[in-house]
């Protein structure tokens, strides 16, 4: 780093790391990384003030991190980074109200288990759970459901560091500006340390999947939207093939689980994988390779039931590159009969893209979170996906630029884990509340000590641009 550090700083430093200098972070699909010249595994509230204290007096900059999964740089640092694990303990209980409070370094998963001991649980979860709480909102973390919004928006009370050291505790009755840009702040504003969420009594789930087409889905799509409580829908690209996903409360209490070992982990994840990684030199097999998929894996009903969490969730299979905007639930079946267009055109072009299935359709309610996809619009997540066999890099620029191109047109907004084009003066057009973000980031944070390559990128407006990290990587090659 090059900055003299006083020996007692630097001895409290070092009496936090828990990996020694040198340390390569890396996200979950090691699309990118960085070396944090300090990793460090803070325990309390006051160690993070602390260390904001000392960033701020040597002009360090400073980073949270929980899993790592986002697709993106968004976690990373060259400067100070927060491993947040060991912030994951459970503060309180409410079951009148039906509210937990915990740390925010608790993942999803380790929060699944602890309300399902008090007989609460979520309402709506995402497609995994590996993720840390603090995390998952920072981001806006989705499902599916029309009725249901994103976990951002379940958030009844938090508390954050900010840049100054001071601790803001944050709620819709108090601070509540803060409380709303904080719910969904990608880190911005500070390191959220506590974090309360709105539960409902545990609940158990029955999914059915079902095999159909792209075309009737989109004929019928307000039906289709409407049809569960929960409604996932997959289409599978170079064809019409796609599958719906509902999923509906039940009393039921008997576990039914249609995963069969032989082919969806040994032929869908093992063999997929391997056929894959051969389509990277023949990449004119990726058709016939998805029209296989979907008729020995996907062209059947299947149903299970189970704790809502565990249907929630599924198996992401190996590291990918992911995209995935929200347009408005109204503008969704125009945006994806124009990138099965695109999808098509390509597929009977010698030399052009062929893509991976999936792309999966959720949809989500609209809330009051600043700088949420889904502020004040109920939206419809597309997302795209090109999977990295054996971490092996396969070329996607092509795709991405056509479908961030159709989601542009459509007024969508980029899910903000992953890598996307989209800047200050995009967002200054389709966040109504863009710009008091902008501003109360400046009040939280006046010295950026937690601006990143990231958030210079797509927070700052030009005339504030920074020298940006010097030592964070990605696979510039296929970018």
């Amino acid at each position: 780093m090059g900055v003299d550090i006083r020996d007692s700083d630097l001895q409290f430093l070092d009496s936090l790391r828990c990996q020694p200098p040198g340390y390569r972070f890396h996200n979950w699909a090691r699309t990118f990384s960085s070396q944090p010249a300090f990793y460090l595994a803070p325990t309390t509230d006051g160690e993070i003030q602390q260390i904001v204290r000392i960033a701020r007096r040597y002009a360090m900059t400073v980073k949270a991190i929980g899993s790592g999964h986002s697709p993106s740089d968004i976690a990373c640092t060259d400067s100070i980074m927060l491993n947040m694990d060991k912030m994951n303990r459970v503060l309180s209980c409410d079951q009148h109200a039906r509210t937990m409070t915990v740390e925010g370094g608790m993942r999803l998963h380790e929060l699944h288990d602890v309300l399902k001991r008090h007989g609460l649980a979520l309402s709506c979860v995402g497609s995994i759970s590996d993720q840390s709480v603090a995390g998952a909102i920072a981001t806006a973390t989705h499902g599916t459901g029309a009725a249901y919004s994103d976990l951002s928006s379940v958030v009844v009370h938090l508390v954050l560091i900010d840049g100054t050291g001071r601790r803001q505790v944050c709620s819709a009755a108090a601070n509540s500006d803060v409380f709303d840009a904080a719910r969904c702040s990608l880190g911005a504003l500070g390191i959220v340390t506590q974090v309360t969420v709105q539960c409902e009594p545990a609940f158990w789930l029955h999914a059915v999947q079902e095999p159909t087409t792209l075309g009737s889905v989109l004929d019928d799509f307000g039906h289709v939207v409407g049809s569960a409580e929960h409604v996932r829908v997959w289409w599978f690209p170079h064809t019409d093939a796609a599958v719906v996903w509902r999923a509906n409360r039940t009393p039921a209490r008997e576990r039914v689980h249609p995963e069969s070992f032989v082919r969806d982990r040994l032929y869908g994840f093992h063999v997929y994988q391997m056929q894959l990684l051969k389509a990277r030199a023949c990449p004119d097999d990726i058709p016939r390779l998805t029209r296989e998929h979907f008729a020995r894996r996907f062209d059947r009903r299947l149903e299970w039931t189970d704790d809502s969490f565990r249907v929630f969730n599924f198996d992401c299979l190996f590291p990918q590159y992911v995209n995935e905007w929200a347009v408005p639930l109204e503008r969704a079946p125009a945006a994806l009969r124009a990138l099965q267009r695109w999808v098509d055109d390509e597929g009977a072009r010698p030399g052009g893209a062929r893509v991976h299935f999936p792309v999966e359709i959720r949809f989500v309610q609209r809330n009051s979170v600043w700088l949420s996809p889904a502020y004040d619009q109920d939206v419809c997540y597309i997302g795209v996906i090109m999977y990295r066999p054996f971490h092996w890099p396969v070329p996607y620029k092509r795709y991405w630029k056509a479908y961030e191109d159709i989601m542009r047109l459509h007024h969508g907004r980029p899910h903000w884990a992953k890598a996307h084009q989209m800047f200050y003066h995009d967002f200054v057009d389709c966040y109504p509340k863009f710009a008091d973000f902008v501003q109360l980031r400046r009040d939280c944070d006046p010295q950026n000590i937690f601006v990143n390559d990231y958030l210079r990128r797509h927070l700052l407006p030009p005339d504030e641009l920074l020298p940006s990290d010097s030592r964070i990587a990605t696979d510039h090659a296929h970018l």
